[in-house]
């Protein structure tokens, strides 16, 4: 099949047990979008419907340069039964998930950091909170431009606590684990274990307990901890700080709000790129 409507399939971008993500161009106009498809077989899977469904309520809610838009949910249905196949049309971002990136130069880091930063601000401002951030959900395209995806599982302030832990160990919050809290500081702490990957090349130590693994203490992940300097001596001070504090095994001691971090990374990044070739910032 190299058609679906009006859309010209390009190439497919990825698939999972539910769903595929494609690349399509639309006939009219020649503009470029993703197709993510999402597979309805049974009455098991209306967990699948009820996410696609989620993802397109919170991407509405969303206006941001450096969000991925949705931009509508389609439900295709059989003869006689419900929804059969779910379809989201989202923006096309070119370019590929940071976690597929080499070491970035600090000062380009520093420009992307403070742009993810600038994204959740307006997430939180709207009562929206990610729960789900790590570098395989940040699209880098030409430069820093870069753009958060994946809002499957984001939380919307009012609706009913989560029922059950969700998210990637290695980026989660203790907090999210032990008593299943999203919110403006667990979506910090995401923050500072990507950023951290993204200096070091490095997983931060896993504050969450893993099965079979005693629960972990605060102590034992202060012990584990490798400062970022210590790892990669380029980065700079005031970044390695604000990542370390962003990971603080205590909710209190990570910045209150995210428009704090966005701030003091406009800053270091406008020092950094004043005193770099603007040749790294486009590597």
């Amino acid at each position: 099949m190299d058609k679906i409507g009006k859309f010209q399939i390009v190439r497919e971008l990825g698939s999972g047990a539910h769903s595929r993500i494609l690349h399509v161009r639309r006939d009219d106009d020649g503009k470029d979008y993703a197709l993510k498809l999402v597979s309805l077989r049974d009455e098991a899977d209306k967990k699948y419907l009820d996410q696609a469904k989620h993802e397109y309520r919170v991407g509405q809610m969303l206006g941001h340069p450096n969000l991925v838009k949705v931009h509508c949910l389609e439900l295709k249905s059989g003869w006689f039964s419900g929804p059969t196949e779910a379809k989201l049309l989202i923006e096309y971002v070119p370019g590929k998930p940071l976690d597929q990136h080499t070491l970035l130069r600090p000062a380009k880091l520093l420009r992307v950091a403070e742009r993810v930063a600038d994204a959740l601000t307006h997430m939180h401002k709207q009562g929206v909170y990610h729960a789900d951030l790590k570098p395989h959900n940040l699209m880098l395209g030409r430069g820093t431009g870069v753009k958060v995806i994946d809002f499957g599982l984001a939380w919307v302030k009012g609706d009913p606590p989560k029922d059950r832990v969700q998210g990637t160990p290695e980026y989660m919050a203790p907090e999210t684990a032990t008593h299943k809290l999203v919110n403006e500081r667990t979506d910090l702490y995401n923050f500072g274990a990507t950023f951290y990957r993204l200096a070091t090349l490095q997983n931060p130590p896993v504050a969450i307990a893993l099965p079979g693994g005693l629960p972990p203490t605060e102590k034992s992940v202060r012990e584990a901890f490798k400062p970022v300097r210590k790892v990669n001596p380029l980065i700079p001070a005031a970044f390695a700080e604000l990542i370390e504090r962003c990971l603080s095994f205590n909710a209190n001691k990570r910045p209150e709000r995210i428009s704090e971090v966005q701030g003091l990374l406009d800053q270091l990044a406008d020092e950094a790129a004043a005193s770099c070739d603007p040749a790294d910032l486009e590597d």
